[in-house]
């Protein structure tokens, strides 16, 4: 049975910081990372990153936010700089499996103020 916890959001003024953890256990995760969903838009990808090391970044988030895994503890840490308004969303930590299957973590709100 596949269990992911995330932790980290909150609320923070713009231009500041914050990071996101996501543990998961359970089975052998090639991909793990975050997508995000702001009211009334659809979820998007933030960052992802496979267990070779090769990462993939959101256009918006780029240079501003650095994802980061350990494979041994299938962790994976998002840390975000320079907050936007437009980052305020519910953040999930996604994971795909071996087999192959997704899946998504809770979700933790992160809300930047103007």
């Amino acid at each position: 049975q596949v269990h992911m916890v995330e932790s980290g959001g909150g609320l923070v003024q713009a231009g500041g910081s914050l990071n996101l953890s996501c543990a998961a256990t359970g089975k052998i995760f090639i991909s793990m990372g975050w997508y995000r969903q702001a009211p009334g838009k659809q979820r998007e990808l933030v960052a992802i990153v496979t267990t070779g090391g090769i990462s993939n970044y959101a256009d918006s988030v780029k240079g501003r936010f650095t994802i980061s895994r350990d494979n041994g503890k299938n962790t994976v840490a998002l840390q975000m700089n320079s907050l936007k308004p437009e980052d305020t969303a519910v953040y999930y930590c996604y994971a795909v499996s071996v087999p192959l299957a997704n899946y998504w973590g809770q979700g933790t709100q992160v809300t930047v103020s103007s």
